[in-house]
């Protein structure tokens, strides 16, 4: 018989513990540690999101009443709450940022060759930042607005496998274009973002960059045309330009945009968009807009199943941690859905980890089959059978 840990030892094995090690001694992360390591902290924090433990004391609650199971996630002993408290203050969010990173490489390699949404061959990436509010009296440095407080998340979005390639957490009042415009991207990207990322001369460095864009175009935004390019009868497609923006009429050629404007049926109303991809069909580039409804959901998704929008720590290296590990049970779960057989909803999933996550059986065949009994355990109905009779 073929003997399985839980679910949740299964999924830590998805991080590589040696790469993990190296990480911590490259962070310092164990420099003043008295025992209890980087790695507990980990799965203490990935047992905050995927246990949806609400409190530090959850946390530590939750997990020494599975102590006889705990050695199978390469931990002796349940970890302190004021332990944990301090570590997650102190030890640097850097570290779990790195598992992020290492832990992308392995979804990136599965979602590799899958079948994509679009025939071109750019890779398509969303643009894109959400808040998170926190409260201004216990987050006294997370200043927002005048009795508020948050921190704001930026992310890419890769499309291939839906997968966050990117994240960087800022304060609440950083807008959304400082953060991109340091970010860099590879030529021959593709690129799609909102109005909040209007500005003109950050539009011209991607296109010098050979870095495509699709965005919306702001009703108040003042062009010259070009050329105006025919567009067939009877389609949504009302307007197919290419245009100079009147604030780079100097620049000449390479400013050139071109402007498309698309009936939407459902709104009962016209959409202008603008890209610098200048062969691509109209009505693609209208999809590929419509595409970038992925990250809003992604972040719907994050908010909903994984725990950011309250925090077990107030201070800004906590929140950075616990964001951070968030991160990274959701790039564990996109993980599962793409092994998956079975077509997993993200929220079903995330549910159904929660309630299996000290339950010993076999990870992906769970996965492939979730509704399908485990196997019994041979012997054990005979000795519950011998048990009975002797009682």
């Amino acid at each position: 018989m073929n003997r399985v840990c839980s679910i949740f030892s299964q999924l830590l094995k998805l991080i590589p513990r040696p790469e993990f090690e190296v990480m911590v001694k490259k962070h310092q992360a164990e420099r003043h540690a008295r025992g209890f390591s980087s790695w507990t902290q980990l799965i203490a924090m990935l047992f905050c999101q995927l246990g949806h433990a609400q409190s530090l004391r959850e946390i530590t609650g939750g997990l020494a009443a599975s102590e006889g199971k705990l050695r199978h996630l390469g931990v002796d002993e349940p970890p302190k709450r004021s332990t944990l408290s301090y570590a997650n203050e102190h030890r640097p969010w850097e570290l779990f940022r790195g598992v992020f990173h290492t832990l992308l490489e392995s979804c990136r390699a599965e979602a590799h060759g899958r079948k994509r949404k679009f025939r071109f061959k750019h890779k398509l990436l969303s643009l894109d930042a959400t808040i998170i509010p926190l409260c201004l009296s216990a987050f006294d440095w997370a200043h927002y607005k005048r009795a508020k407080g948050a921190v704001k998340l930026h992310m890419v979005l890769d499309h291939d496998g839906y997968l966050p390639s990117f994240a960087v957490i800022t304060e609440g009042k950083t807008a959304d274009i400082t953060a991109a415009k340091r970010m860099t991207f590879a030529a021959g990207t593709m690129l799609v973002f909102d109005r909040g990322y209007s500005d003109y001369g950050w539009w011209l460095t991607l296109t010098r960059q050979k870095v495509n864009f699709v965005t919306r175009l702001k009703d108040n935004a003042e062009y010259g045309i070009v050329e105006s390019r025919t567009v067939l009868e009877n389609s949504n497609i009302l307007r197919d330009e290419v245009i100079l923006l009147t604030a780079q009429q100097e620049i000449g050629p390479e400013a050139c945009l071109r402007r498309i404007e698309v009936w939407v049926e459902e709104k009962k109303e016209s959409m202008v968009f603008v890209t610098n991809h200048m062969r691509l069909a109209a009505s693609t580039i209208a999809e590929i807009y419509k595409e970038r409804w992925q990250i809003e959901l992604f972040f719907k998704a994050l908010k909903q199943s994984l725990k950011i929008k309250t925090f077990v720590g107030t201070t800004e290296n906590a929140v950075q941690t616990q964001i951070w590990t968030a991160l990274i049970a959701m790039l564990l779960m996109k993980y599962l859905q793409l092994k998956s057989k079975f077509p997993w909803s993200f929220s079903n999933l995330v549910a159904l980890v929660r309630q299996q996550l000290f339950v010993y059986r076999d990870l992906f065949k769970w996965l492939d089959d979730p509704f399908h009994a485990p196997p019994a355990l041979e012997g054990i109905h005979d000795r519950q059978m011998e048990l009975a009779f002797a009682s």
